[in-house]
C-alpha cells in the first residue's frame, strides 16, 4: 500500500530548553510522580536470582509491554537506548523459577491469594489438573493433558468449543498457529485481547479509509503542528513515548488531550532516559479539553459545526477542499448532517462551551499537519467504532492524511496486540483479510482444507453461552484460553465467575497463576505450562503499533523443564483431535510458520527473511493512504455523519469511566497510583461536584446503581464535573454484562451511577434502586 520507505531513527534534540521545564526543583523532589530510580533497584532485587538472563532480555528481546517497539534498547524513532518500568515490571514474569509444588496441595489457600500474589509464587511447573470437589492440583503428563483435551474436542460440537489469547508476550507466530488450528478443528470461537480493547478502531479505520492500522509512524509526531491524544495517556500506558512528545515539543509541536480528566502524567513528566528531563521534568500536554465521558462524538461534530460556518464565510479558511475533492466521498451528507445539529445538544453532550470548541477548531484549521492518537478512552463505548470514523472525519477534512506529520493512530497497550487479528485470531478476520467469501477462498486454497463459514462468537458470548441449557448447540463445553483473566478483566466479576464455572473442560494454558485459574469447572480444569516469547525455539515475531514487524531471538538462560511454545501445543493437540489430517496442520519449527504467514497475509510479505536479533520491516510502507489514496473499492475516504449517542443520564446520576493505575492490564504492580497519589479504592471526583454531596475528601462513599455496589474513598481531581473515575478492575463491579458494542463486539466500560455517603447509605439500597442508567442496551454480537 505504501510507496515511501520508514527512514529508521531520527537524532535526538538534546539542548536545553527552560520554557519546557516541569518544575526547578531537580529530579522532581517533593512533586507526586514515578520514581524510576527506585523502581529500577526493586526490579534489579526482584531479580537477583536470574540478573544475568534479565539483562539479555532487555538488550536481547524486543519489549514485550506494549506496542511501541523496542528491540533491545533501541526502536525505529529515536537514536539512543530506551527502557521504562512497564517493561521492567514485566521483566519477572519471564526470569521466575517454578513455583514450589507445596502450593499446589492447597487450592482452599490459593483462593485467598489475589492475583498480585498468586503471580510472586512462579511460572506453573507442568501440565495440572483438578476435578470438582478436588482441593489440589494434580500432577499429569503432557501426553494425558493433550489426550484429555482431544477426547472432549472429540465428542463436542465445534460450535460448543471456544479460543481465547491475550497480548502480554504472544508472537505472530503463536496467533496464526492458533487461528489455523481453531479452524481445522471446525469452530471460528476464537477471540483475543486486542479485540477487546482496539477492535471498534479496525471497523471504523476499514469503512472510513480502508486501513486496519495506524496510518503513520511514531515519528511523524516530532515536528506535526499538532498532536492530538483522544482518550488515551500514553505517560502511563506507553511510557516510552514521553521521549517522542519531549523530541515533539523541542520541534514546535503542540501535544493536546481530549479527556474527562486532566491526567497529571500528560501535563508534566520526568523522562528518566533524557537527562535535562529527568532532573527538570517536561511539560507535555499545551491543553487538556475535558470532555464529558462518552462526549466525544458530539465534541468532533461541534468542531465540525465550526469549520462549515467558517467555510461559508471565507472557503477554504478551515477545510482542505482541494484534498477533500480529490480523494473524498460524502462532504455534502456531512455537512447536512453537522449544520443541522443544535448548539445546546452539543454543547450538553460534550460538557464544553461552543466558544471552547472553537478554540480548537481554529487550531486545527490553522495547523498544515496534524495526528491523532487514540486509546481506549475512545474504543470501550457501545458507540467505540462511531467515535473512531468520528475521529477519521477530521483528519480527512483537514487532510491529514497520507503525509508526513499526519495521520491516525489507534495507539496498542501489548506488544503482540497490533498482529493478531493480522494472523487470523478472532471471529471477524483470517490472516490477511476480513471474515468473508474471498477470504475464505483464498485461505482454503493455501491451507487445504475447509474452512467452518457460520460466524464465530465474540469472547463475552462465549462465555455467556456456558450458561445455556444442555444441548444447546453453541453451549460453550470446552474454553481453551492462553493467558488472561475474565474475572478482572470483563464487567460483572460474580457473572463472569459464573460463567466459567459452568464450562465443562476449562483449558488455561499460561506461564502464571491468576484467580480464574483456580475457578471450578463443571467436569475438570486443565493448566499446561507455557513458554515466553525469549524461549521459543526459532525466536518470534511481533507487530508494532506503527506496523512495524520485529524479530525476537530465542535467548540463552534457565528454563521451566515441561514448558512448551504455544505454537507447539496448538499443532500436538491438532494432530490428537484428527490423526488422519495432522499433516495439514503441521510446523516442524518457527521458520515454516513465518513463511506461511507470507502467504496468508500478504501484507507480511518479508516476515519469511527475518532471523536475526535486529531484523525488522515495516508492513504497508511509512505511511498508509499515501498521497491520500486508500485502499477502498474506489481509493477514496468516506465521511461519515454520526449521530450524536443519548447520554442523557437519570437526574443526581454520574457518568462512571474505569482507569489504569500502576498496572500491566490487570496484573496490578502498586497500591498507589505514582500520578496522582490515589490508591486502589480511591474515587476520583471533582471537588465541587464533592461540595454538592457535602463529601469531604478522603471520606468514604458508595457509588452503586442497578449492577453493583462499590465503597471507596473520595479523591478530589480535576475531572469534568459530572464524571468520576475508579480503579480497574476493582470497578468493573458497576459494569454492566452482556453490553457490546454493535459493529466490533467491544464490551462497554462506562455507565451511569449514583454517589453517596457511605454513612447515609443503606443496606437495601439495592432493592430501592429502581432507575436503570440509559447505557443499558443490550446488543448480541456473533
Amino acid at each position: 500500500m505504501g510507496k515511501t520507505k520508514h527512514k529508521g531513527p531520527v537524532k535526538l534534540d538534546t539542548s536545553l530548553k527552560p520554557s519546557l521545564w516541569a518544575s526547578m526543583m531537580p529530579m522532581g523532589l517533593g512533586k507526586i510522580k514515578p520514581h524510576h530510580i527506585l523502581d529500577t533497584m526493586k526490579v534489579v532485587y526482584d531479580n537477583r536470582d536470574n540478573l544475568g538472563y534479565a539483562y539479555r532480555i532487555l538488550t536481547q528481546g524486543v519489549c514485550d509491554g506494549c506496542a511501541l517497539g523496542v528491540s533491545g534498547l533501541y526502536d525505529q524513532t529515536l537514536t539512543g537506548p530506551h527502557l521504562c518500568t512497564t517493561r521492567l515490571n514485566v521483566l519477572r514474569l519471564n526470569t521466575m523459577p517454578a513455583m514450589d509444588d507445596k502450593w499446589l496441595e492447597d487450592v482452599s489457600a490459593l483462593k485467598q491469594m489475589s492475583s498480585v500474589e498468586l503471580r510472586k509464587l512462579g511460572r506453573i511447573p507442568y501440565p495440572l489438573s483438578r476435578k470438582p470437589g478436588e482441593n489440589k492440583f494434580t500432577r499429569i503428563s503432557w501426553n494425558d493433558a493433550l489426550d484429555r483435551i482431544a477426547n472432549k474436542i472429540k465428542g463436542i460440537s465445534p460450535k460448543q468449543l471456544a479460543f481465547f489469547l491475550t497480548a502480554r508476550g504472544i508472537t505472530n507466530e503463536v496467533y496464526y498457529t492458533a487461528a489455523k488450528m481453531a479452524r481445522f478443528l471446525g469452530t471460528n470461537n476464537i477471540d483475543n485481547a486486542s479485540r477487546i480493547c482496539h477492535s471498534p478502531s479496525k471497523t471504523a479505520l476499514k469503512r472510513s479509509l480502508g486501513i486496519g492500522a495506524s496510518s503513520c509512524n511514531y515519528q511523524d509526531w516530532i515536528g506535526t503542528d499538532v498532536l492530538v491524544f483522544f482518550g488515551s495517556v500514553p505517560a502511563n500506558n506507553q511510557p516510552v513515548s514521553t521521549k517522542y512528545m519531549y523530541a515533539a515539543k523541542k520541534a514546535g509541536t503542540k501535544i493536546i488531550l481530549i479527556n474527562p480528566y486532566k491526567e497529571p502524567a500528560m501535563e508534566k513528566y520526568w523522562i528518566p532516559s533524557v537527562p535535562e528531563s529527568a532532573v527538570f521534568g517536561t511539560k507535555l500536554a499545551d491543553d487538556f479539553y475535558q470532555v464529558n465521558i462518552g462526549g466525544d462524538i458530539a465534541f468532533m461534530n461541534g468542531v465540525m459545526k465550526h469549520w462549515f460556518e467558517m467555510e461559508e464565510a471565507n472557503p477554504g479558511s478551515a477545510i482542505n477542499r482541494e484534498f477533500v475533492r480529490e480523494h473524498a466521498n460524502g462532504i455534502e451528507e456531512l455537512r447536512g448532517h453537522v449544520t443541522n445539529l443544535p448548539w445546546d445538544q452539543i454543547e450538553q453532550s460534550s460538557g464544553l462551551s461552543r466558544e471552547r470548541l472553537k478554540e480548537f477548531a481554529l487550531l486545527l484549521a490553522n495547523a498544515k499537519s496534524g495526528v491523532f492518537v487514540w486509546s481506549m478512552g475512545l474504543t470501550q463505548h457501545r458507540f467505540g467504532t462511531d467515535n473512531i470514523s468520528s475521529v477519521a472525519n477530521l483528519a480527512i477534512l483537514r487532510g491529514f492524511l497520507g503525509r508526513k506529520h499526519c495521520g491516525v493512530m489507534p495507539i496498542r497497550g501489548h506488544s503482540g496486540v497490533q498482529g493478531s487479528g493480522e494472523m487470523g485470531a478472532d471471529p471477524f478476520s483470517l490472516p490477511g483479510g476480513d471474515f468473508d467469501e474471498k477470504n475464505w477462498t483464498r485461505i482454503e486454497k493455501l491451507w487445504k482444507f475447509p474452512i467452518p463459514k457460520w460466524q464465530g462468537d465474540i469472547v463475552g458470548i462465549s462465555l455467556e453461552n456456558a450458561l445455556l441449557p444442555d444441548g444447546h448447540e453453541r453451549k460453550t463445553r470446552l474454553f481453551y484460553t492462553s493467558g488472561g483473566n475474565f474475572l478482572e478483566t470483563m464487567p460483572d466479576p460474580d457473572f463472569m465467575e459464573k460463567c466459567l464455572e459452568n464450562v465443562e473442560l476449562r483449558v488455561h494454558q499460561d506461564i502464571i497463576f491468576n484467580t480464574s485459574t483456580l475457578v471450578d469447572a463443571k467436569e475438570e480444569v486443565i493448566v499446561l505450562p507455557a513458554m515466553t516469547r525469549y524461549e521459543q525455539p526459532g525466536g518470534g515475531t511481533s507487530t508494532s503499533t506503527e506496523r512495524m514487524v520485529y524479530f525476537s531471538a530465542e535467548i540463552e538462560g534457565p528454563r521451566i523443564e515441561e514448558a512448551r511454545a504455544e505454537w507447539q501445543i496448538y499443532v500436538d493437540l491438532a494432530a490428537r483431535v484428527h490423526p488422519d489430517k495432522k499433516h495439514l496442520m503441521h510446523f516442524a519449527s518457527a521458520e515454516e510458520i513465518r513463511a506461511e504467514i507470507a502467504q496468508a497475509n500478504p501484507n507480511y510479505d518479508g516476515i519469511q527473511h527475518l532471523k536475526k536479533r535486529g531484523d525488522v520491516f515495516q508492513w504497508g510502507g511509512a505511511w498508509l493512504c499515501e498521497d491520500g489514496v486508500c485502499p477502498t473499492p474506489d481509493g477514496r475516504a468516506n465521511l461519515l455523519p454520526i449521530e450524536i449517542p443519548q447520554l442523557d443520564k437519570p437526574e443526581g446520576h454520574f457518568y462512571v469511566t474505569t482507569r489504569r493505575g500502576k498496572q500491566f492490564n490487570s496484573m496490578i504492580y502498586s497500591n498507589k497510583d505514582p500520578f496522582n497519589n490515589a490508591d486502589r479504592y480511591d474515587i476520583l471526583i471533582n471537588p465541587e461536584d464533592a461540595r454538592e454531596l457535602r463529601i469531604a475528601e478522603g471520606e468514604t462513599i458508595v457509588v452503586y446503581n442497578s449492577y453493583g455496589t462499590y465503597q471507596g474513598r473520595a479523591k478530589f481531581e480535576d475531572t469534568r464535573r459530572g464524571n468520576i473515575q475508579v480503579y480497574w478492575p476493582e470497578g468493573n463491579v458497576l459494569i454492566p454484562k452482556g453490553v457490546y458494542e454493535a459493529f466490533a463486539g467491544i464490551p462497554e466500560y462506562n455507565t451511569a451511577v449514583k454517589i453517596e455517603k457511605a454513612d447515609s447509605f443503606t443496606a437495601n439500597k439495592d432493592l430501592k434502586y429502581k432507575e436503570k442508567p440509559i447505557e443499558d442496551l443490550e446488543v448480541n454480537v456473533g
